[in-house]
């Protein structure tokens, strides 16, 4: 490569990077070239390449993982944890797209924890809906949500015609919900979690498990979320 005058080799080196970091030539989540390929694909030794990359490092452009290589960093989503936590809501001011859609449903007895939640007998039958929420096409959470059938008849259509459980709580008039409790822990997925996630196995998990109450403290949804660790951040005001 040709040297600009004026401008040091490392940092030109790391300019060219950047910007095909900006034109997604490298994507969040991908594994750039080693040090050694990108010293032979710039005609460098490995000391300009590491200037460069540390140059990328200080400017939030690339992380190095230590023994992983080099990455493009992926997009955190800020998550807050509030009364009223809406999920495109959180996204969109986050000037990111949020979309999502509905894996399966089905009606089921609950199991006990479920039936608890909710304040149910387990006599009485709740929905299932399983769905995940990307940010940009890149999936960020799993979920699997519970509402009790007798209140909410028809719900799995009225999801599929709106798209998201705020809108769907609108229709039965349950658009003011608020969150009453949520529980977080940590974990490894399953073979199951990974694969929707688009995650590797070995790369943990954050897990809510959250309570969604009408006006009235009546229990309207149990949910259970999983979240990409690496890519979320829960926030908890206080």
């Amino acid at each position: 490569m040709e040297k600009e005058k004026g401008i040091t080799l490392w940092r030109q080196i790391a300019d060219l990077i950047a910007n095909s970091i900006e034109k997604n030539d490298w994507t969040a989540g991908q594994k750039l070239p080693t040090e050694m390929e990108l010293a032979k694909q710039y005609d460098v030794n490995r000391h300009t390449i590491r200037r460069s990359i540390g140059e990328l490092v200080e400017r939030g452009l690339v992380k190095v993982e230590q023994g992983r290589g080099i990455f493009v960093p992926e997009y955190v989503l800020d998550y807050k944890l509030a009364q009223r936590t809406r999920f495109t809501e959180l996204v969109t001011r986050q000037n990111k797209t949020a979309s999502g859609r509905l894996l399966d449903a089905e009606l089921i007895r609950p199991p006990p924890e479920v039936a608890k939640a909710l304040r149910i007998n387990r006599k009485n039958n709740v929905f299932l809906l399983r769905t995940i929420r990307e940010i940009d096409t890149s999936p960020i959470t799993f979920a699997s949500h519970f509402f009790p059938a007798q209140r909410f008849p028809d719900l799995p259509e009225v999801f599929k015609e709106q798209g998201t459980v705020s809108k769907t709580l609108e229709v039965f008039d349950c658009g003011d919900y608020e969150r009453r409790k949520t529980k977080i822990t940590a974990r490894l997925p399953t073979n199951e979690e990974a694969f929707i996630l688009k995650q590797a196995r070995n790369r943990p998990i954050l897990i809510t498990e959250s309570i969604n109450v009408d006006l009235n403290d009546k229990p309207i949804e149990y949910g259970i979320a999983a979240f990409c660790a690496d890519r979320t951040q829960l926030i908890v005001e206080t």
